[in-house]
This record gives C-alpha cells, sequence and structure tokens, in this order.
C-alpha cells in the first residue's frame, strides 16, 4: 500500500493520495518573448495598465515605458521596478494583462520566471475574471498562480479570491522552497484550473488544491480569465521597502504557457 503525508489540507490530501489519472494537456497558447532587447512585448496580446494603487496601497507607478518593461534579447520579459520621482510616486514598475486579447476558461497556466529580492517587492502572475470590468471584484474571481515577498526568497504562495474569500480573507498556502532561492535561479510556477478544482504546483511539486465546495462563498470559477504579469512596489501584502532593498530590481519571465485539457 502507498502511504500518503500528513498535509494540512483535507483536498490537498485527497489529491495526494488519489490513483486517478492525470488528465493530457495539449499546447493553446505561448509567449516565448522572443525578440530585439529593448523592444516591447507584443501588443497583440499585452497591454499595460498605466496607474497607481489598485486597490492595493501599491506605492509604484506602473507605465508603459521600455526602462520599466521591455524583452531583454534573450528570450525574456524583464518588469523592472525602479526607485525614481515619477508623478508623485517615489518608483515606477510595471502590470501586463491579456485583458480582451487572449482569455481561456480552465487549463493549465505555467510561467518559468526569475524573482526579484528585497523588502516591499512583490512581483505576481495571477488570472483575473474577463467579466470584471462588468461585475468588479472579488465577484469576477482572482487566481493568483504566484505572489512573492521579496524579503521571503524562498517562499511562495498561491490563492484564489471570490465573494466572502477575498483579500485577508482569501484560501491561500505558501510553500518554501527545501533548497535554494526563488531569486537566484528560474522556477516554473504553475495552476492547473479545471471545473472540479484549482491546483498550485512550484517545479511540478504540488502544494495547493481547492475543491469546488471548499470555499465559503460562491464559486466564481466557471468562465474566461485573462492574464496579469506585474511587478509592484510596497502594498499591503508587502510593505514598503526599506534602506536594505536594492534598485532597480527585475522580474524575468523566460515563458507564459497555456495548455488545455484533451477531452
Amino acid at each position: 500500500m502507498r502511504l500518503c503525508p500528513t498535509l494540512l489540507s483535507l483536498s490537498l490530501l485527497l489529491a495526494a493520495c488519489s490513483g486517478a489519472t492525470e488528465p493530457e494537456y495539449s499546447l493553446v497558447w505561448s509567449d516565448e518573448f522572443e525578440g530585439p532587447a529593448g523592444t516591447a512585448p507584443n501588443p497583440q496580446v499585452w497591454v499595460a495598465d498605466i496607474g497607481t494603487d489598485w486597490g492595493n496601497a501599491q506605492l509604484e507607478f506602473d507605465t508603459d515605458r521600455r526602462s520599466n518593461v521591455a524583452l531583454d534579447g534573450e528570450g525574456r520579459l524583464a518588469i523592472t521596478a525602479r526607485q525614481e520621482s515619477y508623478l508623485n510616486r517615489g518608483y515606477t514598475s510595471a502590470r501586463l494583462k491579456t485583458l480582451g486579447r487572449k482569455q481561456f476558461r480552465y487549463g493549465r497556466f505555467e510561467a518559468r520566471m526569475q524573482m526579484p529580492t528585497g523588502k516591499g517587492l512583490w512581483p505576481a502572475f495571477w488570472l483575473l475574471g474577463a467579466n470584471f470590468p462588468s461585475v468588479g471584484w472579488p465577484r469576477s474571481g482572482e487566481i493568483d498562480i504566484m505572489e512573492y515577498r521579496g524579503q521571503e526568497p524562498s517562499i511562495v504562495h498561491g490563492s484564489i479570491h471570490g465573494p466572502g474569500y477575498s483579500g485577508g480573507a482569501a484560501i491561500t498556502r505558501k510553500y518554501t522552497l527545501p533548497d535554494g532561492r526563488l531569486d537566484t535561479d528560474f522556477h516554473v510556477y504553475r495552476v492547473d484550473w479545471s471545473p472540479r478544482d484549482i491546483r498550485f504546483y512550484l517545479d511540478d511539486t504540488l502544494y495547493h488544491v481547492v475543491a469546488k465546495g471548499d470555499q465559503p462563498g460562491d464559486w466564481v470559477f466557471d468562465h474566461e480569465f485573462f492574464i496579469i504579469l506585474n511587478l509592484a512596489v510596497g502594498g499591503n501584502f508587502i510593505g514598503a521597502p526599506d534602506a536594505s532593498t536594492v534598485f532597480p530590481q527585475t522580474l524575468l519571465v523566460d515563458w507564459v504557457r497555456v495548455y488545455q485539457e484533451i477531452r
């Protein structure tokens, strides 16, 4: 008999111990970020959110300037946070979304990335419901595939938000890399999202499962979502930078890929 480890979440325990066959997936879209250094990411896919705060008390002003977001010429997207005075803010960075360009209902979403480091840095790779403009948040639903605090360089957080379980009450779990740090090498951050559940992985290690019915409010994950990549400075989740934080800092994205189950 195969023995299963003791896990905090019943859903995670059942997922780890089940003998069910893993579904097969087929690649339906990817961005490999190929292109000359200093050029913009594909404008047919990515839209820059320009502004500040975003409801999280973030300190940076997000721009579409090449100094904040550009291809690096080595097959990677670079989102760079800088300490500079810009439109009454002390920092700049960038936030990209695929709203209206690439939207998906269910699938495997993964990105290979290298984190920045330093207190007050808050990169994220996440999904937001495409109905957000009409229904607002958290009714739209949110899946945080990767959130990271720059002062905790070996820890990743995975969460979902919906009505009755949002913000500080999100359904969340953190995972600590057994060896090494997330800012010194590339790692793959992934979610498998189906009508049944949402599963979070770091480098193929499953660390968080939320099954439909686990949540205290409505399940709002059966419609299309779009992708967001951003590097925030400060905010409610992370706190402000301090004198130990060195700028500029960059979130490097090697690729983003989306797969869907083969029916």
